[in-house]
């Protein structure tokens, strides 16, 4: 019998999902629900689904399995809605937010068929119309299965084969710990470092044109959906606490080593975190989604801007974003551009090295 699948929340995640499950499996039915209708027509239109659910329940109960692709605290609603349904007995229910512990928790409590998953992969881009059956390659898949799981955790890996990712078991406790490390604390981070820097900005107006290069860089993350990240920080909220109090101790030894003019330590704090920073795998997926961006030294002259892009064009390789990161009168410039994946980043690389003069460089 045909495999029914599921997906709830047709987003950037789930429409992608779908659009995976679909190449691989061209078998299997693929529904699709969303509380937006604008999206549920889009999916129907575009035949990222094969058919929309006429609401939860009724999808719920007929499909062999059921991926949520919703924040965490909109899939505990549904755990509760699906606990009172009669599902089918061999149903595996799965997700792909970004904590795990909470919902296997709920999901146990109800005695829910809950397998988590979470695939490490975003966009700049949100929403349906960002849809890209490309977006999970080479990027990790987690699995938080029990011990008895392992059936259904086959069963999923194959079901999600079209992704292209690399699977990786983790229990759901190592998932949050792992994930508030190096995604969650980074953004509460780089979102505070905004944050002060703008009530500094209001004392010097000029700071702000300043920050328009490696300031904006290295905070570039602060830019992420708010409401998603306040739904990730309330679902990660003891692990969350603990980082936190181990980051302002940190920087505690940070403010001793300047009070009492350390400049050895200093240089120790700065030399480690150096050699762990360079030890850290390039050009990789990781908790935080890589930034596909190529560097290129280019002339001050009219023109050249629209001859790099072009070339671009002709190659039939996309681009998500660009920028000039300096150009003053008779020197170098250099144009940031940012592509969506490592294929297309190297591709682009390579088109523009074959062309042109210009030297390009992958930092």
């Amino acid at each position: 019998m045909t495999k029914q699948v599921l997906i709830v929340g047709l987003g950037l995640i789930g429409s992608s999902l779908a659009a995976c499950i679909k190449r691989a499996h061209p078998d299997c039915e693929v529904s699709g629900w969303d509380f937006s209708a604008t999206t549920c027509q889009i999916a129907e239109e575009r035949g990222i689904v094969n058919q929309i659910a006429a609401d939860f329940a009724t999808g719920a109960v007929n499909c062999d399995v059921l991926l949520f692709a919703t924040p965490v605290a909109v899939t505990l609603s549904y755990f509760e809605e699906l606990a009172h349904l009669p599902y089918r007995e061999q149903l595996i229910v799965t997700d792909a937010g970004s904590t795990k512990l909470q919902l296997t928790k709920r999901a146990q409590a109800l005695g829910l068929p809950f397998l988590g998953g979470h695939p490490m992969a975003g966009s700049h881009k949100s929403g349906i119309n960002a849809c890209d059956e490309n977006l999970f390659e080479e990027a990790y898949y987690i699995f938080t299965p029990e011990d008895s799981q392992k059936v259904a955790l086959n069963q999923l890996q194959e079901l999600l084969k079209g992704t292209r990712a690399k699977y990786v078991e983790l229990t759901p406790q190592e998932h949050d710990e792992i994930t508030g490390m190096l995604s969650h604390l980074p953004h509460i981070i780089a979102a505070s470092l905004v944050t002060q820097a703008d009530a500094f900005n209001q004392i010097h107006p000029r700071a702000k044109q300043l920050a328009a290069g490696g300031f904006r860089d290295i905070t570039r993350i602060a830019s992420s959906d708010p409401i998603m990240w306040t739904d990730i920080l309330l679902s990660n909220r003891e692990v969350l606490m603990s980082q936190l109090t181990l980051w302002q101790e940190e920087m505690s030894k940070v403010q001793r080593l300047l009070i009492h003019r350390d400049r050895e330590g200093i240089c120790q704090f700065f030399d480690h975190a150096k050699d762990t920073r360079d030890s850290l795998p390039v050009h990789k997926n990781g908790a935080i989604p890589a930034f596909h961006d190529l560097f290129v030294d280019i002339p001050d002259v009219p023109g050249v801007i629209a001859e790099v892009t072009g070339l671009l064009g002709e190659a039939k390789i996309s681009i998500t974003n660009l920028k000039i990161q300096e150009t003053r009168e008779d020197i170098l410039g250099v144009l940031q551009i940012t592509f969506k994946s490592q294929r297309d980043l190297e591709a682009g690389k390579d088109c523009l090295e074959a062309k042109t003069p210009y030297h390009c460089r992958i930092k």
